[in-house]
């Protein structure tokens, strides 16, 4: 009897410890600003600009790389004045407004730009913001597809 009594003090605590781990690894995975169902893939945003009776998103480009049709500049967002005129420039959108921010200079893990945009919407309480997976750079992720380009 006093066996069980142990067995089922150690399953517990086991079972308590098992599960603390897995939340902290949990925790401590989601380091970015976006979480994994924010992340928009290219053709799919391809296909919403090439489609005339789509609604479009307001689509920001918040780098140096490129301008994707119908995107409007703001530049590279690492610099304090750029990240201001994205400030005002979302100042004038309705907080459940489609935004699709993106900068392809460089992959994720070294981009500058995409983190302070992507905290600035999540600080202003946006709740339907979209960062466009350009996981390696605007040119191998969008440009080698043949989506759309401002020329």
């Amino acid at each position: 009897m006093k066996h069980n009594s142990i067995m089922k003090k150690y399953t517990s605590l086991i079972t308590t410890l098992v599960l603390t781990i897995m939340v902290a690894s949990f925790i401590k995975k989601q380091t970015e600003p976006w979480t994994p169902d924010q992340l928009m893939a290219p053709g799919d945003l391809a296909t919403i600009i090439n489609d005339s009776t789509a609604t479009k998103p307001l689509i920001i480009d918040i780098g140096p790389a490129g301008l994707i049709k119908g995107a409007v500049n703001i530049g590279a967002a690492n610099d304090k004045e750029n990240l201001k005129n994205l400030k005002e420039l979302l100042s004038k959108e309705k907080k459940d407004r489609q935004i699709v921010i993106y900068c392809g200079c460089c992959p994720f893990q070294r981009c500058p730009n995409i983190r302070p945009a992507f905290s600035l919407l999540n600080s202003m309480k946006f709740t339907n913001q979209k960062l466009l997976n350009l996981s390696t750079n605007l040119k191998t992720d969008w440009i080698n597809y043949g989506y759309p380009m401002n020329h």
